[in-house]
């Protein structure tokens, strides 16, 4: 799954500076790169009603293949 949460930048809660944040975004980027799903996430965000909120992630299933195993390791 990709979990797409609400927040943002002046949240006091937000845990990164916006250099982090950027880093942080062209990682998942990467990562959806290597796993051909950038058009499906990019189909989902357009067509999905739900909507993230604070405290509620809007979850979206990827199929990653029989390279699943190979994600599992790395952290984000």
């Amino acid at each position: 799954f990709v979990q797409i949460m609400w927040k943002y930048l002046e949240q006091a809660s937000f845990p990164m500076t916006e250099a982090d944040y950027f880093e942080h975004l062209d990682a998942v980027v990467n990562y959806l790169n290597g796993w051909g799903s950038t058009e499906k996430v990019r189909e989902f965000i357009v067509t999905t009603r739900d909507r993230p909120r604070l405290g509620k992630a809007v979850s979206l299933p990827l199929d990653l293949g029989e390279r699943a195993s190979e994600w599992l390791l790395d952290e984000l």
